[in-house]
């Protein structure tokens, strides 16, 4: 029988300041899966993220990692167990690329234990997996959006932990290279890591996830499979929209499909 899953909270109250964002909030995060959180904007989604990982601290409740709450790890330590790629990373000014990519292996560097040709090895094969090896020598604050957020992920990667969690991994890409990073996410799991993404796509989010938590309003609405929970009437209770879901032709998972405008106006209407 298997034992509790790594990562999970219960009873969370998260809050900033005065703003209460979410109350009793428990969650279980699959071993070996890619849960994406999906939701409307302001739900709670990336609020629920930054608690699992620590950012945030819950007012009442507890994150635990590895039979462990995770407030109990020091910061390194915790590092070699879960990685994070935030929403909005801010680099250090003038720094290049390949310097901060090799900053995820921070962690493993010690009295005892230095810079080793491994480290190397894993910021090198961690910049070809996110297609930066170009850059590797152009400073971070002189790139795109879209380069940086590739960047970030590279570095995040670096760590080598078996969790990672991600804000918003796609934001700033264009649709081939949010492809390209769905894609690493999805062969990172099936590899054996657990990962935790926020995603605003919903059909990314059933292609791709292996596991979804629905929210709305800083409750989880529904959570599974993709394919066993999302129908019309959950888009609508999570997004307020009126749509179709079809089986999408190349992957087989729930394709959410928009009523139509000219549709939505004539019902409007007709009430």
């Amino acid at each position: 029988m298997a034992g509790p899953a790594r990562l999970h909270a219960e009873g969370l109250a998260l809050a900033y300041d005065q703003r209460v964002v979410a109350e009793q909030l428990t969650v279980t995060i699959p071993d070996n899966s890619f849960t994406v959180i999906v939701g409307p904007n302001a739900c709670g989604k990336s609020t629920l993220l930054r608690a699992l990982s620590r950012m945030l601290r819950p007012r009442s409740g507890a994150v635990h990692l590895d039979g462990k709450q995770i407030t109990a790890y020091p910061p390194k330590e915790l590092a070699r167990r879960l990685g994070l790629l935030p929403q909005t990373p801010i680099a250090p000014d003038g720094i290049t690329v390949v310097d901060l990519v090799a900053r995820g292996r921070y962690p493993y560097q010690t009295v005892w234990r230095q810079w080793s040709r491994e480290d190397e090895r894993i910021v090198r094969e961690s910049m070809l997996a996110t297609g930066v090896t170009d850059l590797a020598h152009r400073r971070v604050d002189e790139l795109s959006g879209g380069q940086r957020q590739r960047v970030w992920l590279a570095m995040a990667l670096a760590q080598r932990t078996d969790l990672l969690l991600l804000d918003e991994p796609t934001t700033f890409l264009d649709i081939t290279h949010q492809i390209e990073v769905l894609d690493l996410c999805a062969d990172l799991q099936e590899a054996g890591r657990t990962l935790v993404a926020v995603l605003h796509d919903l059909n990314q989010a059933c292609r791709y996830a292996t596991h979804i938590i629905a929210m709305r309003d800083g409750v989880v609405v529904a959570e599974g499979v993709p394919a066993d929970i999302v129908d019309a009437e959950l888009v609508r209770r999570v997004f307020d929209l009126e749509c179709e879901v079809i089986t999408d032709p190349q992957s087989g998972s729930p394709l959410v499909v928009p009523v139509a405008r000219r549709r939505a106006r004539a019902a409007l209407v007709n009430v």
